[in-house]
Formats: C-alpha cells, structure tokens, sequence
C-alpha cells in the first residue's frame, strides 16, 4: 500500500482536512494506495508558496547556469530512480513495463536535460533607431503556473510541463489526475532529493472538482497547461477567465493514418499498429482512424486482422506484454459501449471489442479492429481512446483528405506513401498541428507540439514553450536628446 501526501513549500504534507482517496492496480482493481485528497484550501497553500518562491525566492534570480544544473540534477535522478519509477507507474496505470522502461522514463530524463539547455537561449532581439534610440526586448518568468496532467504516460507528461515551467525560472503546482497518483509523487521525491528551493515545484492530489477548479480560478495563478478532455479544457477556460489567465491546452484527438496504393506496405502496417495499439492505445496522438486506399484495402485488412490477433495482451509488468489493462473500470465500460454503438451503426467487428480469454480479473481489453468504418459513424468521429482501431476505404486523394479533415479534432497526422510530392500535398492539406509522412509518431523537440480545432491551444516544446512560460519586455533607452513636446508653455 502506497500513502500519498501532497508536496507542498518541500514538505510532504496530509491534507487540512486529513480526507484521502484510493487509487486501484488495473489489472486487479484492488485498492493499493491511501492518496491525500486535496480541496481548496490545500490548493491556496500550494499556490502560496509557489507565489513566495517566485516573489521573494532565489529561483526566478539564478542565473541559466545555476538553474540548468539543478533540472541536470534531476534528469541524473529520474534515470537512477527508474526501476522505482516504472513499477509504480505500471502498478498504477497499466501500462507495459517495456514501453514504460524503454520510452517514458527516458524521454522524461530527456525533457529535463533538453530544457535544462534551454534556459540559455532566452535571448532577445534589438531594435535601433539611428543615434537617438537602442531599443530591445528580454524575456521574464510569467510567475506561478498550475499544471493538470491526464492518466496516461502521467510520469513522462509531467516531466513534459514541469522542465520548461521551471528552466524559464517560474514555481509552478501540480495537480496529477487522480487515477494516476502515484509517479507524480514520485517526481515530487526526486525533485526534493535534487534541492530546489522549497515552494519552486509543488504538488496537490485530488479531484478536478475540488483541487482543479480552485487551482484554475485561484488569483494567485498566472498561467495553465492542461492535457485532457476536451471538454473539460472548455471548463477550465471558463473558470480561468475571471483573472485572465493565459492557457496551454492540448487536447483531444481522432488522427488519421492514411496509407495510399504506393506505400511500402510492410512499414505502413507496422506504423499503424503501433501507432494505436501501443500504450495500451491510450495516447492523445493515436492513430485511431485507418484510411486504407481502396485497391490495398481487402489484402491490408487481412494482415491487419492477423496482427491485432496476435498482439500480446496481460500482465503489464511481463516485459513480453504488448498491451496491458485500461486505466480504471469507468473507462473499459465506455469502451465496451463504444463496441455496441459501432455494431448497431454498422461497423463490422473484425476483432477483440471485450475481455480477452484468461483475464477476467482487471480492466483488460483486447486490442480491437472494426473494419468498413464509414464516415459520420460515432466510432469515426468521437475520442474512444483506447486500444480500438477504426478503418475506412477511401478512393483517391481528394477523398482521403475529406474524410481525415472531417471530424472535430485536429491533432496529428500519419501519411504513408512513396510519392513524395503527394506526401507533402496531403500533409499541408490536413487540419492537424503534425504530421508524420511515412512515420508514427517520432517526437522530435525542437519542433512544435499541439493541435488545431478542438484539439488544442498553443504549442509546446523548445522556444514555444517561452510564449507560454514567459513574458515578452519591451525596454527603450534614449541616447541623445530627442525632442519631447512641450505642453503647458504656451
């Protein structure tokens, strides 16, 4: 059993009210932690001390130096806490210990190290005006951030907010979903272990309700990155909106994969399986929809059947295992409907859509393929996220971009063909934020992350995140004495 306290000005605290919540192992639905359940008041505590470290701390006063040796610090300390790190998060989320091992905790490793190295280009630019002005533009911390973080990959996303939050030289408070409690207590740990100033990184568990909503409305809050619904992202802005605060939201999504006649076949399979199937299908960025160009389809459908058979479902600490349970019971009994819905529409189960044979304990899924998917069907247009895969035929380019552009969503993109002047044609036609040609999702961070329509506000990542994180300055100095009219003389 796991006891989990909040992590507030560097103590590990209970909540005012001493009301804690449980949080279930997916692949048991047993209780296997106590986690303090915060409500307003441990949030205006937090939010408190953030706002002292940022008024009167050292952190927003070091240096690039000062600061990117201790985000170093803790890079070093997630990848030697890593064993820890990934048990609790399979423990907790379900995901599979191989991708757990093999991709978030590194990446985030990665996310505090590349951000660390960032705190060096918060460069301005200037502006001359002959001999009379040198005018120039800095950059500022924007103060405290309230950071809410989804269940899914929680440890890695956290990571992906806090670094630049904190290598911009803001305090920031986190508030981690509560089905997935467990890493962000464990990032809490290292950050404490790795000596940043008490208030700089705080943490408050609880429910959106009733640690969320305060945190987005709390005056003392500057600005919000969000990764969740999108609907509850529509709720935050309302309730944010009073103080006028400035917002990060990336959403929710349905991406397109699309695979045209002359892709190679072999890589366009692999790309999306992968693309949907992995972390148990439950990511922001998945390739949820196959467009398949119809002269492909019966052939790809075919190996594709046999593929999704043959995923490897089960226990998620088995480093064999492809894909694990779905995070919570709420959210295997929507999937389940979404199977009744995507029948009585139409669609044509051509795998899984229940509990897989020999695991009868847990939240476990079969990975699903639902195949002559046509456009306007629910299962085509609404977020099922999970491990769930919808496929339509398309006939010609115009069609594919059509069906890819006709959903609200508008997040990533994958385009698999050999023909590189229609890879680019597709890709720049596509209402997404990104798009991979000939690729699944490859995270580059140097480019920038985020979607368009209802998936998403802003972009994430390198010098995007300054626009976000902080605030631009502009500073004029005269340098001779320039004529300033004179009122009031007559």
């Amino acid at each position: 059993m796991h006891k989990v306290q909040h992590f507030i000005n560097g103590e590990f605290v209970d909540s005012l009210s001493n009301k804690t919540f449980e949080t279930l192992n997916p692949s048991t639905n047993k209780v296997i932690g106590a986690i303090a359940d915060g409500q307003a008041e441990d949030i205006d505590r937090a939010v408190k001390a953030a706002r002292a470290a940022f008024d009167s701390g050292p952190w927003p006063r070091m240096n690039a130096e000062q600061r990117g040796k201790l985000l170093r610090r803790v890079a070093d300390l997630i990848v030697k806490a890593s064993d820890e790190v990934a048990d609790r998060e399979v423990q907790d989320v379900g995901i599979p210990v191989s991708q757990v091992k093999g991709g978030a905790i590194p990446r985030a490793a990665y996310n505090f190290n590349y951000f660390a190295d960032m705190t060096y280009r918060l460069v301005g630019e200037s502006y001359p005006v002959g001999d009379s002005f040198l005018n120039y533009s800095l950059r500022k911390p924007v103060g405290v951030a309230g950071l809410i973080t989804p269940w899914n990959t929680p440890f890695m996303l956290s990571t992906w907010k806090a670094a630049p939050c904190l290598a911009f030289g803001n305090t920031c408070v986190l508030k981690p979903a509560e089905w997935s409690p467990l890493t962000a207590d464990s990032l809490a740990r290292i950050i404490a272990e790795a000596d940043l100033p008490p208030g700089v990184f705080n943490v408050v568990h609880g429910f959106g309700e009733t640690a969320g909503a305060p945190l987005v409305a709390h005056s003392g809050v500057n600005v919000i990155s969000f990764t969740g619904e999108t609907t509850t992202g529509q709720e935050i802005i309302r309730n944010g909106a009073a103080t006028l605060k400035r917002y990060s939201m990336e959403l929710g999504g349905k991406s397109p994969t699309i695979v045209f006649d002359d892709a190679d076949l072999d890589r366009a399979l692999d790309g999306a399986i992968f693309q949907v199937y992995s972390l148990n299908g439950e990511r922001c960025t998945a390739g949820s929809r196959l467009l398949l160009q119809e002269g492909i389809y019966a052939d790809f459908v075919g190996k594709l059947a046999e593929r999704v058979a043959s995923i490897k479902t089960g226990d998620p600490h088995d480093p064999a295992t492809e894909v694990g349970p779905l995070i919570h019971p709420d959210h295997w009994d929507k999937l389940r409907g979404y199977m009744d819905i995507a029948r009585g529409e139409g669609g044509d189960g051509a795998g899984g859509g229940d509990r897989p044979d020999g695991l009868e304990q847990g939240n476990f899924f079969a990975p699903t393929l639902i195949t002559d998917v046509k456009p306007g069907m629910r299962i085509e247009q609404e977020e099922v996220f999970g491990p769930v895969l919808a496929v339509i035929p398309f006939k010609d380019e115009a069609e594919a971009i059509r069906i890819a552009n006709g959903v609200k969503y508008g997040l990533a993109g994958y385009v698999w063909t050999r023909d590189g002047a229609r890879g680019q044609r597709v890709a720049h036609a596509l209402e997404s934020g990104m798009v991979w040609i000939n690729s699944h999702n490859v995270r580059d961070l140097r480019t920038p992350f985020g979607g368009s329509k209802q998936s998403g506000i802003g972009r994430e990542g390198d010098h995007y995140s300054f626009e976000l994180y902080t605030e631009l300055k502009a500073v004029h100095i005269a340098l001779g004495e320039h004529p300033i009219p004179k009122m009031g003389k007559g």
